[in-house]
């Protein structure tokens, strides 16, 4: 808040406060932006974050150098290698995947193939391959496609670890 820094100058109302952006805050008050992350050093690098909205509508291949929130419907191609996927409640994504992190809450008919983690959330939906390190399904969830979970490093081809694909199928109805 506002403090004068002068003796005697008129106290402040709440007419004369000065106009900030709003900026998400933690339960602390401290800006999110200016959060530590515990997490990666690319992921605490990385702040931004598009977004496509309810009424969008994307065909083709989406490509960038930033995380992507998509709360409407994508047809093609997600290439955004290093940073973040959302699939929001209302998203409707018909395209392959690629991404460091990929979270689905709404619906995903394609691959996904992230370089650390895919979440299914509880009322997300994915219909299609996997390929990660980690892989996550909350119960509630729908999945129908194979996983290949791929230690850090290894090739397309599985030639720096002997370990196989696990092949999954997973429905459950909501």
């Amino acid at each position: 808040m506002w403090k004068p820094n002068q003796a005697g100058s008129p106290s402040p109302s709440s007419s004369n406060d000065p106009v900030r952006p709003a900026v998400p805050t933690t339960s602390s008050n401290e800006p999110i932006s200016a959060r530590p992350s515990g997490a990666s050093p690319a992921a605490s690098a990385i702040a931004d974050q598009a977004t496509i909205g309810k009424s969008l509508v994307v065909k083709g291949e989406v490509t960038g150098s930033e995380s992507l929130y998509i709360d409407g419907k994508v047809e093609g191609a997600i290439n955004l290698p290093g940073n973040r996927v959302t699939v929001g409640r209302n998203g409707q994504v018909s395209a392959n995947i690629s991404a460091r992190e990929v979270v689905v809450l709404g619906k995903v008919r394609g691959n996904i193939n992230a370089q650390d983690r895919v979440d299914i959330r509880s009322e997300g939906s994915l219909t299609g391959d996997v390929i990660a390190q980690r892989i996550s399904i909350e119960d509630g969830a729908f999945f129908k496609g194979g996983i290949d979970i791929r230690k850090p490093g290894q090739t397309k081809d599985g030639a720096s670890n002997s370990g196989g694909a696990v092949e999954a199928q997973k429905a459950a109805a909501v």
